[in-house]
């Protein structure tokens, strides 16, 4: 039974691939530099955000409305970190239809997402070891870490070979 107390103040919203999102959150989250260069180079990142205090790949869609590159032609090899949130999975879907490149996301292996976007169709999913140190837009990096583990997902053995020659540490899983 929900007490009063309860339903006047409800937990915060969740989107069933982050933790609890707050006014303070928010999905905008930058690779670090030092994991763009260990994995590329890239010809594309499509979801960029406007503000970067670094380049992610020679030719980067930056977007008012982070949805834009979903709608455009991908071409060369991708660097994909989403927009985490309930569109992830919309990128992902596009990434594996594009099959070149790595995208890092959450490790959620639990998600209906996950099963069909990446399990299904990846060539190999490497869990990173420790979390990843995102950084602001401006580039500063947050006191507290990310609230899940995240990997590497690759569709060609060339972003394979390139995860493994990265020496980043972490674990390769080649799905069934």
């Amino acid at each position: 039974m929900t007490s009063h107390v309860d339903k006047a103040n409800p937990p915060p919203a969740r989107d069933n691939f982050n933790t609890a999102r707050t006014e303070e959150t928010t999905n905008t989250w930058l690779t670090p530099l030092a994991l763009i260069q260990a994995l590329g180079p890239f010809d594309l990142d499509p979801c960029c955000p406007p503000v970067m205090p670094w380049r992610t790949a020679a030719e980067m869609h930056h977007f008012p409305d982070m949805g834009c590159g979903l709608s455009r032609e991908w071409s060369g090899r991708v660097f994909l970190n989403p927009p985490y949130g309930e569109h992830t999975f919309r990128w992902m879907r596009k990434f594996a239809e594009h099959k070149h490149g790595i995208a890092l996301i959450f490790a959620r292996t639990d998600t209906k997402g996950f099963h069909d976007h990446v399990f299904s169709s990846a060539r190999a999913i490497y869990f990173l070891k420790g979390r990843v140190k995102f950084h602001r837009e401006d580039g500063s990096c947050p006191k507290n870490g990310p609230a899940a583990p995240s990997c590497l997902v690759a569709h060609t053995e060339e972003d394979v070979a390139s995860i493994l020659a990265s020496g980043i540490a972490g674990s390769l899983v080649r799905p069934s």
